[in-house]
């Protein structure tokens, strides 16, 4: 069922965003304003679901790639974040009918809002991941053998390019060096894909969940309820640690914000590492929770989401882990996701603790 983003919806969708985000995906501060602008300034936006996409529909991207440190002094204008898709659309020499969000994470929840209201395009109840994930191949479709190709991408100076390659993991290479010379973080707009491959490669009802989510906080307050404890029986997942942030590793290197935080609580040490998302948590050394599943952190009291440039020095948090989209856990995308690609010697622990190699998931199109 279609429905109606405002201007007084921004706030709980970049909430919850953030939430889901697990840590990357960009400042939801930063991304609702550029929403809230937009809206202010070519009205309301329509989310429309995946069964309401026409089989034929040409359907694309637009997001932010590079290191969510520098966008939070590097923030884009409408032209830019406007002009990947338009380029791709004139690549094509067809219009774009439907956007939609690449991942659920802070701007990336919010860009793709702004950039439907000022293109008056509607906007997909969907996302390509349900949660988000640091490199370009690293998204439900490229497991449907969807091209991230070609990819227009453009930065705040005025520099627009059209890439081309011979598979995501490719255009992730290529793309992040251009990232890194165009000053770490650019706008690209891609994955272009028809109605029929939405329903068969999308996660559905995204925009939806952030935005519950996000109310779903801000209600457990005014009703001066423990926020966190039902964010976690909402997303089926587990409390991992409370405590007190006591130090924060973090470099922009390579167009990726990267580190470590440690969290203490008593004599027990908590540490979480990062690549933009939070991709592993340890207490007292033992792994709790590893990608692909969700690793999110949250202000102690109001429940807040703190993403991986927010976490600073005297923080009390929580910490809590959720189950990631089924299709994460399949043997290829543990091949593309799991701790190992990002260089931790450990199996994939699952939110709950289990340790489970990947299981072939039946699908009609055969992903394993």
């Amino acid at each position: 069922m279609s429905w109606t983003i405002k201007l007084e919806d921004i706030d709980d969708l970049a909430r919850g965003s953030a939430l889901l985000g697990t840590g990357g995906g960009g400042d939801p501060y930063i991304g609702g304003l550029l929403a809230k602008e937009a809206l202010r300034r070519h009205g309301d936006v329509t989310v429309v679901s995946l069964d309401e996409v026409p089989d034929d529909a040409v359907i694309a991207c637009i997001s932010m790639l590079g290191a969510p440190t520098v966008m939070v002094e590097k923030l884009p204008s409408l032209d830019e974040i406007m002009s990947p898709v338009q380029e791709l659309s004139e690549h094509y020499g067809r219009p774009i009918t439907h956007l939609m969000c690449i991942e659920v994470g802070g701007v990336n929840s919010t860009i793709p809002i702004a950039a439907a209201a000022a293109m008056n395009l509607p906007l997909l109840d969907a996302d390509g991941m349900g949660r988000a994930f640091p490199e370009l191949q690293m998204v439900l479709p490229t497991l449907y053998g969807v091209s991230a190709s070609p990819l227009a991408y453009a930065d705040e100076k005025g520099n627009i390019g059209v890439l081309r390659t011979i598979n995501n993991a490719w255009g992730e290479r290529i793309i992040r060096v251009a990232a890194v010379e165009m000053g770490c973080s650019i706008m690209l707009s891609a994955f272009q894909m028809n109605g029929v491959m939405a329903r068969k490669a999308l996660v559905p009802d995204s925009l939806t969940l952030c935005a519950a989510l996000g109310r779903s906080i801000v209600e457990a307050r005014v009703a001066k309820t423990d926020p966190v404890d039902g964010l976690v029986e909402t997303l089926g997942g587990r409390s991992l640690f409370g405590g007190k942030v006591v130090d924060v590793e973090r470099a922009t290197t390579a167009g990726f914000a990267r580190g470590r935080a440690t969290i203490i609580e008593g004599d027990s040490t908590f540490t979480l590492s990062f690549q933009n998302e939070h991709l592993m948590a340890e207490l007292n050394g033992v792994v709790l929770t590893t990608t692909p599943d969700l690793i999110m952190v949250l202000d102690f009291e109001s429940g807040e989401p703190i993403t991986t440039e927010g976490l600073r020095y005297g923080q009390r948090v929580r910490v809590i882990s959720a189950p990631a989209d089924e299709r994460w856990h399949s043997p290829a995308a543990i091949e593309m996701v799991g701790p190992r690609y990002f260089g931790y010697d450990t199996e994939p622990t699952r939110f709950d603790g289990s340790v489970r190699a990947g299981v072939p998931i039946a699908d009609s199109d055969g992903i394993a």
